[in-house]
């Protein structure tokens, strides 16, 4: 088969007639070749035209046009609607139309969809259902790992605990130093503040009874439930996201196993276990915080933990304890339900996690005023 002859002029030119009206001529051939140099100098004279008032553009001398040589003529078009010019097109064959016909029915799509707004009775109708279908699966997580529990706790041998014992110690154990930093920080910063107050009345011995009751009844268990927010419950949905993502999941129920006894399980108990440990430990780092700033004020450490142990009572801190192993239930479970919810890709994986952080959060802060109302009705 012979080779076809090569194009004497394969290049695109283009000449400027400024009316009136004003003209756009090309000729030779609109390809991907030729198009890109002359791109920017085509729709800059468009631009100056356009503000002149109608426009023409000419493509009787034009041999050749594939979709780049389309996307500058819609360019072209459309830059003379955004002036508000009508722009002709003459010689426009129909290999040219065909080539421009899908630029304009996208453009078309897009207007219909910015224009054309869903009434507010359906957006409302949307996001009930968004939030009904969110709560069914919530309401029906709960009940499958209260199902789980139950089995558990009837048949403890079926638990997994060398995984639950693995959870419970990065849970832990591993977030002893930020625990122990920030729980020193704060007895510090309590110690500190209320001591600069209570020494305009010489009640700067007080300040012991002050810290210890806060940081046994609220500020301990709730410090340790956003830490452990952030690190274990960010962690659970991040595992059981990317097990997801892998298919593992899927994997498990292929086998017969149960996900929520398999996975969910272990990481409830490791937190359920852990959380009132943490807010021991923290409770006891801020209280040696708080001893070191009122050593500063002449308080002796033996009249400062006298002092605290004639404040405090069993109730307090077996109160912070109870609302500690909640906090810890509430960050694993929401993190567990996250991953499980994970969709398809990396993105869904790092949503997840985010959502886990910020759902347990919002769980905490909630369950812990409905704790301090049924403390003050109950007398505790």
């Amino acid at each position: 088969m012979p080779r076809p002859e090569p194009d004497p002029n394969p290049n695109l030119r283009y000449r400027v007639e400024p009316g009136p009206p004003a003209r756009i001529a090309f000729a030779g051939r609109m390809d991907a070749y030729s198009v890109g140099p002359l791109w920017e100098s085509v729709l800059r004279e468009t631009a100056g035209l356009a503000a002149r008032g109608g426009l023409l553009v000419d493509l009787s001398e034009v041999r050749y046009c594939d979709g780049a040589g389309a996307a500058l003529l819609f360019s072209v078009e459309n830059l003379g609607a955004e002036h508000g010019v009508d722009v002709r097109m003459e010689g426009l064959d129909g290999a040219i139309e065909g080539h421009l016909r899908p630029y304009r029915e996208a453009a078309a799509t897009r207007s219909a969809r910015s224009v054309v707004e869903r009434p507010w009775t359906q957006r409302l109708r949307g996001y009930v259902a968004a939030v009904g279908h969110e709560i069914h699966e919530q309401v029906a997580f709960i009940g499958e790992y209260s199902r789980a529990l139950t089995l558990a706790a009837l048949k403890p041998n079926r638990v997994r605990w060398g995984d639950t014992l693995k959870v419970a110690e990065a849970a832990g154990f591993q977030a002893l130093p930020i625990v122990s930093l920030i729980a020193f920080l704060l007895g510090v910063i309590l110690a500190f503040q209320s001591a600069i107050a209570m020494s305009q009345f010489g009640a700067q011995i007080f300040v012991a009874d002050l810290v210890a009751i806060s940081l046994l009844r609220e500020l301990g268990p709730l410090m340790m439930a956003i830490l452990l927010a952030g690190r274990s419950g960010a962690a659970f949905a991040a595992e059981i996201g990317t097990m997801k993502v892998n298919e593992e999941i899927n994997a498990l129920r292929t086998m017969g196993l149960d996900p929520v006894r398999f996975l969910v399980v272990p990481r409830i108990l490791a937190g359920v276990f852990v959380a009132p440990l943490l807010t021991l430990y923290a409770n006891l780092i801020g209280l040696i915080g708080a001893a070191l700033v009122m050593r500063g004020f002449g308080i002796p450490w033996v009249a400062f933990f006298n002092q605290v142990s004639g404040a405090v009572t069993l109730t307090d801190l077996a109160s912070g304890l109870f609302k500690a192993a909640v906090f810890g239930l509430l960050v694993a479970s929401v993190g567990c339900l996250r991953g499980l919810q994970t969709g398809n890709g990396a993105a869904a994986v790092g949503r997840s996690t985010t959502s886990a952080v910020v759902s347990a959060i919002i769980l905490i802060v909630v369950a812990d005023g409905l704790f301090a109302v049924l403390f003050y009705h109950f007398g505790i």
